[in-house]
């Protein structure tokens, strides 16, 4: 049997690698850097809830100088992790796209798991509301979106595959009746449709939450209705009485003594 073994590995291996690899290497190390500062991760924090700030909001969160967060801004901007949008004299930044809030959920997951080898570090009351519910920037997270999945699913008014879902005929019903007409989403098509219904796994819970289309919508009724409430300065929500009493007659969550 005879193999063929190059002088010079590397520069085959360079050959037979596709000419946008290296350009694509690039760009993820590039990512990877814009996303590792400890002051632009406070910011991309800071902006998963889904709401736009501004520069110096932004640098209160980072604790950094509005000119340093300005700096930080516009190298994020020209990487496409956020988008800048102008009102008057103001200028807004917001997550780019929920790519970019899938992205940080899964670094916080992989971060959190290597946490396991080293003392758990003492945590306050905020951090413990992040992990009761909080927003994955435009759908629920934490105990509470794990909960609302496992009880959608539970009830057969979505089925959930690894990385797909679908809602059902029971589950547009139930949708409907809480006020949100699941048929109005499938009317987008082409490039620019969401998906409707997926999960997400949930870096606290380490299981899946929902999210697509009617998560997002599930989340704003939320928060119109007074089911749930934003805790200021943070993406934790706390869920008011009556939230709790849709929750379970309406969708069949069971909260803590039920």
């Amino acid at each position: 049997m005879f193999r063929w073994r190059p002088k010079h590995p590397d520069r085959e291996w360079r050959k037979l690698m596709p000419r946008n690899n290296m350009s694509n290497n690039a760009r993820f190390a590039e990512i990877a850097a814009l996303a590792g500062d400890p002051a632009r991760v406070g910011m991309l924090h800071a902006l998963m809830d889904g709401r736009a700030l501004t520069a110096s909001e932004l640098a209160r969160v980072a604790s950094v100088t509005p000119q340093t967060a300005s700096e930080h801004l516009a190298k994020m901007a020209a990487a496409g992790l956020v988008q800048v949008e102008k009102q008057g004299r103001h200028r807004y930044h917001r997550l780019a796209s929920p790519a970019v809030a899938q992205m940080m959920e899964s670094i916080m997951l992989v971060a959190s798991r290597l946490d396991t080898v080293r003392p758990a570090p003492v945590t306050g009351p905020r951090y413990a509301a992040l992990r009761a519910a909080r927003t994955c920037y435009d759908h629920l997270a934490g105990h509470l979106g794990v909960a609302l999945a496992d009880a959608l699913v539970a009830g057969g008014h979505v089925e959930l595959s690894h990385d797909a879902g679908v809602v059902t005929d029971a589950g547009v019903a139930l949708f409907g009746r809480i006020g949100i007409d699941v048929t109005s989403f499938s009317a987008g098509r082409g490039k620019t449709a969401r998906v409707l219904c997926r999960p997400c796994l949930d870096w606290s819970e380490r299981r899946s939450h929902l999210a697509g289309a009617v998560a997002t919508a599930l989340c704003t009724r939320s928060l119109e209705e007074g089911w749930i409430r934003r805790i200021e300065g943070t993406r934790a929500v706390t869920v008011t009485a009556k939230g709790q009493r849709v929750f379970c007659e309406a969708i069949g969550v069971r909260f803590g003594g039920q």
